[in-house]
C-alpha cells in the first residue's frame, strides 16, 4: 500500500502532461466537455502554453488539477492502490476526486472558480523562507514591523511560505536573512494565498460551493488544515467546511506527512509534474528519523 501526494501551484511546467494526454481513457472521454466548460484547450495550455498563461493562477489551477489526474488515471491502471491520499493545496482537489467525493468535470468546475476567485486577490506576494524552523519563522514574525505577514504553507522543518501585502513580503526579506535564513524566494504570484487577506475569496466560493453535493470517502484524504484525514459526518457539510477554510488557511503539510509516519505509511509516490512533493517529504523524513527526532 501506498499514499499518493498530489502537487500545487508552482509543480506546474510547459509539456506537463505531454504522454499523458493521447493515454488516459478517462480524460480521452471528457475532453472535449473538459474544453468546453474551460473556454481552451486544456491540452494546447499545457503543452504550448503560448500566451504564458501558465504563470497565472486562474489558469494554472484547472490546467495542474487535470493533469494530476492524468497521472492519478495512469498509477492506478497500472495497479496502484492508495491507502491515503493527500494533496498541497490545490492537489487536494485531485485527492479528493480520486477519494469519489465529486466526478472529475465536477472538481474542474470547482477548481476553475477557486483559480478565478484567487486570482482577483491582487496586491499580495509570497515568499519561502529556507533555512529557518517555523518556530524561528513565527519568531520574526512577531516583530512590529511584520504583523501584516502570515505563514501560509509550513512545507517540510526548514521551509516555510508566508503571505501578506506586497509590500510587506519585501520588506520581510531583510528581517528573516537577519535571522539566519539561508534563502528568501519571492514566489511569482500575485496574491497572498492561503492568508488572512483570502476571506472575500474564501467567502465567495463557499456560497459557490452550496451548489454542490459530495459524495463519501472511498479512501481518506489528509486535509491541509489540519493535518489529519477528513472526519467522517455529512460530506455535504464536511467537505463544503474544509474548501472554504483552505482558502484562508494555513497548508499543514510537515504535519500532515508526519501523521502519514504515524500511521504506518512509509511509501509515497506522487501523481503529477515535477518532484516537488518527494523532496519536501524525503526532508520531512529525514528530520523525524533523525537520531535527536528519534530520542527526544
Amino acid at each position: 500500500m501506498s499514499v499518493l501526494v498530489f502537487p500545487g501551484q508552482g509543480s506546474q511546467f510547459q509539456g506537463m502532461g505531454r504522454r499523458l494526454f493521447d493515454e488516459v481513457t478517462p480524460f480521452l472521454e471528457n475532453e472535449q466537455e473538459v474544453d468546453r466548460l474551460l473556454g481552451y484547450s486544456v491540452r494546447q495550455l499545457c503543452l504550448a502554453d503560448n500566451d504564458e498563461r501558465l504563470r497565472q493562477t486562474r489558469y494554472t489551477q484547472p490546467a495542474l488539477y487535470i493533469v494530476n489526474a492524468l497521472h492519478y488515471f495512469q498509477a492506478t491502471a497500472a495497479g496502484e492502490h492508495p491507502a491515503y491520499l493527500a494533496g498541497h493545496s490545490l492537489g487536494e482537489y485531485t485527492a479528493l476526486m480520486a477519494a469519489g467525493a465529486f466526478g472529475l468535470l465536477d472538481g474542474l468546475r470547482l477548481v476553475k472558480m477557486r483559480g478565478e476567485l484567487m486570482a482577483e486577490a491582487t496586491g499580495g506576494g509570497m515568499a519561502a523562507v529556507l533555512g529557518l524552523s517555523a518556530e524561528s519563522v513565527a519568531h520574526v514574525l512577531d516583530e512590529p514591523a511584520l504583523a501584516a505577514i502570515d505563514a501560509a504553507n509550513f512545507n517540510s522543518p526548514l521551509q516555510t511560505v508566508i503571505s501578506g501585502p506586497a509590500d510587506k513580503i519585501e520588506q520581510a526579506e531583510a528581517h528573516f536573512l537577519a535571522a539566519g535564513a539561508k534563502r528568501y524566494a519571492r514566489l511569482p504570484v500575485s496574491g497572498a494565498f492561503h492568508s488572512r487577506y483570502m476571506i472575500r475569496a474564501a467567502d465567495r466560493f463557499s456560497d459557490y460551493l452550496k451548489g454542490f453535493s459530495f459524495r463519501p470517502l472511498r479512501l481518506p484524504v489528509v486535509s491541509n488544515v489540519t493535518g489529519r484525514p477528513y472526519p467522517a459526518g455529512d460530506p455535504d457539510k464536511v467537505i463544503r467546511a474544509f474548501l472554504t477554510a483552505q482558502i484562508t488557511r494555513p497548508v499543514l503539510w510537515q504535519e500532515s506527512i508526519a501523521w502519514l509516519r504515524q500511521a504506518g505509511e512509509r511509501r509515497f509516490s506522487e501523481a503529477g509534474p515535477g518532484q516537488v512533493l518527494s523532496r519536501l517529504i524525503a526532508d520531512i523524513e529525514e528530520a523525524l528519523t533523525a537520531p535527536s527526532a528519534l530520542t527526544s
